[in-house]
C-alpha cells in the first residue's frame, strides 16, 4: 500500500509551512494565488487526499489523567489549578477527557499508587508540577500507559516534558534590573529544590556576570524547604545585613511574602527597594504592590501537553523531548528607575 501524502510532504519541496499547505487546500485567506496554484498543482501531482469528514469523525476519544500534589493547591485558585484548567479545556477540544487526582506525601512515602491507575481509569497521565524521583519510577514501572510532565522534567526518566523558559525569562527580568540602574540584585529562591527555580537562578547569575558583579552566597536567600517543597516566610526567606537594591524573586507567591516582610521592616517598595517576580500569577489580595513579572505562558503549556499526550495515545512514533515555552515580561509597579533618580 502506497504512502499516504502529507501536509508536510506538500510543504517541504515549496519552501511554506503545513498551515500554508492547510490554507491554500481549503480555500482559507493567508496565501497568496500564486502560491495556492502551486500547492494545489503539487498536491495532484503527489495524489494528497484529504481525510474524509467519516474520518474525522472516527478520531478517538481519551481519557487522561492529571496527577497534582497536595501542596500545590492552595485555598484559593493556585497557578497549578490554572494549568489544570488549561488542559481540561484543550482536551475537551479534542474530544477527550480528564480525570483529576491529588497526590500527598503519604502516597509517595508508601509509593501508594493512583486511583485511577488502580482502577485503570485513564489512558495516559499527564503529571502537574514535579514529584519525588522515587515516586514518579515507581510509577513509571507500574504501568505501560505513557506519561507527560508539564512544568517540570525529569533527567533520570525520558518522559516528555513541557516546561516554561525558566533560564531566559529569569535573564530577560535581572537585565531589566539593570536596564533601570540596579546593581545590586539578590535572587529569592532555594536552590535544588526544584529545576525550574534553579535554572531562573543561572539565568539571573548570566546576567550578573555579563554586567561584571560578581554573585554573592548572601544574597541567594532560600524561600522553602529542600525537603518538603513548602515555603516558609517565618523560619526562611532571611535578609542579609547589606540589602541590596533590588530581589528577584523565583515565583510571584514568593515575592508577595517578601515585599509583605520587607513593609513589616519599614522599606517601602519601590521607593526603597525593588522587587521582581515571576508567573504574573497571584491570588486576588495576595500584595498591595502591583510585580513586575515574566508571564509564563501555561495556555501553550497545557495545549502541547495534550497534544504531545494524543499523539502517544494515537501510537505515532517520535522521540521523547523537553519542550520549552517562551513567555514575556510584564512591567508593573513593584521596580524603580534609579536611573531617573540620578537624573535629578
Amino acid at each position: 500500500m502506497a504512502k499516504a501524502v502529507k501536509l508536510a510532504d506538500i510543504a517541504k519541496p515549496l519552501g511554506v509551512s503545513a498551515v500554508t499547505v492547510s490554507k491554500a487546500l481549503s480555500g482559507k485567506k493567508g496565501v497568496s494565488e500564486e502560491m495556492r496554484r502551486k500547492i494545489v498543482r503539487l498536491a495532484d501531482e503527489l495524489g494528497y487526499q484529504p481525510p474524509s469528514a467519516a474520518q474525522k469523525a472516527e478520531a478517538k476519544s481519551y481519557n487522561i489523567g492529571v496527577l497534582i500534589h497536595e501542596m500545590y493547591l492552595g485555598r484559593y485558585d493556585t497557578f497549578y489549578l490554572k494549568m489544570y484548567q488549561c488542559v481540561a479545556t484543550q482536551a475537551l477540544e479534542e474530544k477527550s477527557f480528564t480525570i483529576m487526582e491529588v497526590v500527598n506525601d503519604q502516597m509517595e512515602e508508601k509509593n501508594e499508587l493512583p486511583k485511577m491507575l488502580q482502577e485503570n481509569k485513564v489512558d495516559g497521565i499527564i503529571v502537574v508540577g514535579r514529584l519525588k524521583e522515587a515516586y514518579l519510577a515507581q510509577l513509571n514501572r507500574s504501568t505501560e500507559i505513557p506519561f507527560v510532565y508539564l512544568d517540570f522534567c525529569n533527567e533520570q526518566l525520558k518522559v516528555d516534558s513541557i516546561i516554561s523558559d525558566s533560564y531566559y525569562g529569569a535573564y530577560y527580568l535581572t537585565n531589566y534590573l539593570f536596564s533601570m540602574g540596579h546593581t545590586k540584585i539578590a535572587y529569592v529562591g532555594t536552590l535544588l529544590a526544584t529545576s525550574s527555580i534553579t535554572d531562573r537562578y543561572f539565568g539571573y547569575a548570566k546576567s550578573l556576570m555579563e554586567h561584571g558583579v560578581s554573585l554573592r552566597d548572601d544574597w541567594q536567600i532560600d524561600d522553602r524547604h529542600l525537603d518538603t517543597g513548602r515555603v516558609d516566610d517565618e523560619q526562611l526567606f532571611v535578609l542579609p545585613e547589606e540589602m541590596p537594591t533590588a530581589f528577584l524573586c523565583n515565583c510571584d507567591p514568593t515575592a508577595a511574602k517578601l515585599i509583605k516582610k520587607l513593609q513589616k521592616l519599614g522599606y517601602r517598595v519601590p521607593d526603597d527597594i525593588s522587587v521582581a517576580g515571576y508567573d504574573n500569577f497571584l491570588i486576588p489580595g495576595a500584595c498591595d504592590v502591583a510585580i513586575t513579572s515574566y508571564e509564563v505562558n501555561i495556555k501553550e503549556m497545557a495545549r502541547q501537553a495534550v497534544q504531545i499526550m494524543i499523539r502517544k495515545l494515537s501510537k505515532e512514533n517520535f522521540a521523547s523531548s523537553i519542550y520549552i515555552i517562551e513567555g514575556h515580561m510584564v512591567i508593573k509597579e513593584s521596580v524603580k528607575n534609579l536611573n531617573a533618580e540620578e537624573k535629578r
